[in-house]
């Protein structure tokens, strides 16, 4: 008889995944090229679906100057948007994305428009300072490449831009938060699907979408990231209760299942 082969988990497409980082916003860093070449942390940065991203820094910034002085107007950019830990971890952050491309500053007009495009999907007092003591910038992306436990890809912009962020993308780390703060009994019930070797390590929680939920193990030999798979995607929270309450292991599901 030849070796069992071990399924994997389902889990969300490499643009799905980025799409939600960018949904969630977290951290961002701008690393422009050149002589201009430390890390900026810009007073707000968006990311669009078709992997463009709009940043505003101050009007005195000196990575103003050095675009419009740049030829065209353009300057090879980096933005790096990192997706911090829901809880206090070792290691704080759990994914990296890079857009990679040109930045040049807008005109006014141009500005307005942006700031306008951003809005409806982002309600941010911060977008009141664009043309008042604040610039609007865009990142144009030649290339987006996401990290995280998964592993690390380049994302197709076409594919990017196709993807839709998780349905619970938005959510997740509050409800992380409160199982972590409220629920270790049932964080210690999930101990039961992890190999035997990991059970014995500090088990946090770490994200959450609708293929599973995933865990990170601490430990003396290090930090170890695990998928706990769904028996279907869940696209309803209905689904989503059923299912963490499946791995947890309650007691009532069975009833459940008689029922439906």
């Amino acid at each position: 008889m030849g070796e069992k082969t071990i399924r994997k988990p389902a889990r969300p497409s490499v643009a799905e995944r980025a799409r939600s980082i960018a949904k969630r916003g977290g951290k961002a860093a701008l690393l422009p090229s050149g002589e201009v070449s430390a890390r900026v942390a810009p007073l707000l940065h968006h990311v669009h679906p078709d992997g463009s991203a709009t940043v505003l820094l101050a009007d005195d910034h000196p990575l103003i100057a050095a675009c419009w002085h740049a030829p065209r107007g353009e300057l090879a950019a980096v933005i790096e948007v990192a997706d911090p830990t829901p809880v206090r971890l070792r290691e704080p952050v759990r994914g990296l994305l890079w857009l990679t491309g040109w930045l040049r500053v807008l005109d006014l007009e141009e500005a307005h428009h942006e700031v306008l495009s951003i809005v409806d999907d982002r309600p941010d007092p911060r977008l009141l300072d664009a043309g008042h003591g604040a610039s609007v910038l865009r990142l144009e992306s030649a290339s987006i490449v996401l990290a995280d436990a998964e592993g690390t890809d380049s994302v197709d912009s076409t594919e990017f831009q196709a993807a839709t962020p998780d349905p619970f993308c938005t959510f997740e780390d509050d409800w992380l938060r409160h199982l972590e703060l409220s629920h270790r009994d049932v964080v210690g019930l999930l101990a039961r699907h992890l190999p035997e070797q990991l059970r014995g390590g500090h088990i946090r929680p770490l994200g959450l979408d609708r293929y599973g939920l995933r865990l990170r193990v601490e430990s003396s030999d290090g930090d170890h990231d695990v998928r706990l798979g769904f028996s279907r995607p869940a696209d309803t929270t209905e689904r989503l209760g059923f299912e963490l309450r499946r791995l947890v292991g309650c007691p009532f599901l069975a009833e459940q299942r008689k029922g439906s």
